[in-house]
């Protein structure tokens, strides 16, 4: 990609902001900076960014959102940039509430700049991306509170063995990478599954595939 993927980073400590930006690939383009919700809200409608990496807890939210995230979300709509929480917080309620907000995935801190930057790729392409401890918390609130248990289908039947292990995995959002060593196969084969499963289901991303699994209890 010629311009890299243009991206704001929100966070109210200037450190972290400093060495994100440092450790990002040379792909992830940081067009803004913002430390509170106002300023983010408008760095992002000046700057249109592709994607917005964005803290959950910043100062400046207000009414039932305290956390601060969630009004950013809000207070940039209606906007084309995908917004991709990544916060110290693994606490559930903060992952559900800038999810229903709109945020398209939810990494922690701990992840490193080259996660940070495959995440920031795959959402800007329209994926879901969860650090894979957090993606419980999204399919226990998101499709799966109907208490309805996955029964074999023709869809799934449609599947190998080898080819559901890797659905699973990718759903949940693993990234290749992770995927290819827990199951002791190389990311080339990942990639290969990952297409056959897509075109099986007749699906167009992980996005879909995520959404695809909640509904029918398979995580």
């Amino acid at each position: 990609m010629a311009d890299g993927i243009r991206v704001v980073v929100v966070d109210d400590h200037s450190i972290f902001r400093s060495g994100l930006r440092a450790d990002l690939d040379a792909s992830v383009d940081v067009v803004g900076e913002a430390a509170d919700v106002p300023s983010a809200i408008a760095m992002i409608r000046e700057t249109q960014p592709d994607v917005v990496l964005l803290d959950v807890h910043l100062p400046g939210g207000s009414g039932e959102d305290a956390t601060g995230g969630e009004s950013v979300i809000r207070g940039c709509a209606p906007t084309s940039s995908r917004f991709l929480a990544l916060s110290v917080s693994d606490a559930a309620a903060d992952v559900v509430r800038v999810i229903r907000a709109g945020a398209r995935g939810y990494i922690t801190k701990g992840s490193s700049g080259t996660e940070v930057s495959r995440a920031v790729h795959a959402v800007a392409d329209g994926d879901a991306v969860f650090s894979p401890r957090l993606a419980g918390f999204v399919l226990d609130a998101f499709g799966a509170v109907s208490g309805e248990t996955a029964t074999a289908s023709d869809e799934l039947d449609r599947l190998s063995t080898r080819e559901q292990e890797v659905m699973r995995l990718i759903a949940r959002g693993y990234a290749y990478k992770e995927v290819a060593a827990e199951l002791f196969i190389s990311i080339k084969t990942v990639e290969t599954h990952v297409s056959a499963v897509l075109r099986k289901l007749q699906l167009s991303s992980r996005h879909e595939l995520t959404v695809w699994a909640t509904e029918r209890r398979l995580l």
